[in-house]
């Protein structure tokens, strides 16, 4: 699992590459700690190359979401995939986040 952490057109943009699963998990919860604290710019996570989300993947983003929120911030998730997209649906996660 790889994150790439870069600023674009006054957003955050965390790109995503590999399989988040359990074990790939603790590392890319610390790669991703700095969105925690991003205050006046909309984060984006671009998962055109996330291959596989397992629920532990899903709690890195629905933390990054609510830190997002109380701060007045919004977060967009990009290029999901098929196999992506069916996990966020059947966990009810397409309800939360916008997706472009």
């Amino acid at each position: 699992m790889n994150v790439t952490i870069q600023e674009q057109n006054d957003n955050i943009v965390a790109i995503l590459e590999g399989s988040l699963d359990t074990a790939a998990s603790v590392e890319t919860e610390k790669a991703m700690s700095p969105l925690k604290d991003v205050e006046g710019k909309d984060i984006i996570l671009d998962c055109t190359e996330l291959e596989y989300i397992s629920s532990a993947g899903l709690r890195i983003f629905l933390v990054i979401l609510q830190n997002a929120q109380e701060k007045g911030g919004h977060v967009y998730v990009k290029g999901i995939t098929e196999n992506v997209r069916s996990i966020f649906a059947i966990t009810g996660f397409h309800n939360l986040f916008e997706f472009i």
